[in-house]
């Protein structure tokens, strides 16, 4: 038999299951786009188009899928804010503490982050076509299938970051820190390395068509099946290079793999 529960008995059960429907709501979905820059702040899916955060204390803000393009973000705190998904075309972030901030997926085009602070942020697959990390700190960093076409990252520091799979076509890279980086499979195709510090990197399957790697630091590299077909080597050292036929270049060697 089917127990048959009174009116008053079901008026005394609806207090606790809105409270339980309350627990159980997402608290993304609490996000409220005119609380003020705050830490912690929850703006997803906020539009924040051209805002002035100069000096803001993001840090771990939840800013995914917002929009900040053309916002002023310089010398902000953003460090392990999440901005997964977010559109930050030509956002300014010169100066910006970006430490283990998880950016997967962004959109950044043409952004700014000249001397920004990045280590260990995730970066994969993000869109950075046309930007300026010129002096950014990326050490450590992930940019796995990054596309980074005609970026400049000249003194920029990537070294044991990893770009396996990006594309750097065009990119600027003089006396770039790329020390035991990961570039397996990358595109680097006229790319400028000229000075660039590249030992123990591993560039293993990648297309360097036309790179200019002149003066820089290839020892201990490795380049195994690499294309290299009009690349330039000219005073690079290749002490004990795995070269492109998996050959290990002899110690000493400069320009060539001997």
């Amino acid at each position: 038999m089917t127990a048959m529960i009174s009116g008053q008995a079901r008026s005394r059960l609806l207090p606790p299951l809105c409270l339980l429907t309350l627990l159980q709501t997402p608290i993304a979905s609490w996000a409220a786009c005119d609380d003020p820059p705050t830490r912690r702040v929850n703006w997803l899916h906020c539009d924040k188009q051209g805002v002035d955060l100069q000096g803001a204390d993001l840090r771990e803000a939840v800013l995914t899928q917002v929009n900040l393009s053309n916002a002023n973000l310089s010398g902000a705190r953003l460090s392990g804010a999440d901005l997964g998904r977010a559109v930050l075309n030509k956002t300014d972030f010169t100066g910006a503490a970006l430490r283990g901030a998880r950016l997967v997926s962004a959109q950044l085009n043409q952004a700014v982050f000249v001397e920004a602070s990045m280590s260990s942020a995730r970066l994969d697959r993000a869109v950075l076509t046309g930007a300026d990390l010129r002096k950014a700190d990326l050490s450590n960093a992930r940019l796995y299938q990054a596309d980074l076409t005609g970026t400049n990252l000249t003194q920029a520091q990537l070294n044991q970051a990893n770009l396996a799979q990006a594309d750097l076509t065009d990119a600027q890279l003089t006396n770039t820190d790329l020390t035991e980086t990961v570039l397996s499979r990358a595109v680097l195709e006229d790319a400028v390395l000229t000075g660039a510090k590249l030992c123990g990197a591993r560039l293993d399957g990648a297309t360097l068509l036309g790179a200019n790697f002149t003066g820089a630091d290839l020892s201990q590299a490795t380049l195994a099946e690499a294309r290299i077909d009009g690349a330039l080597f000219t005073d690079t050292q290749l002490d004990s290079t795995i070269w492109i036929n998996r050959q290990r270049c002899r110690p000493g060697s400069v320009g060539e793999c001997r």
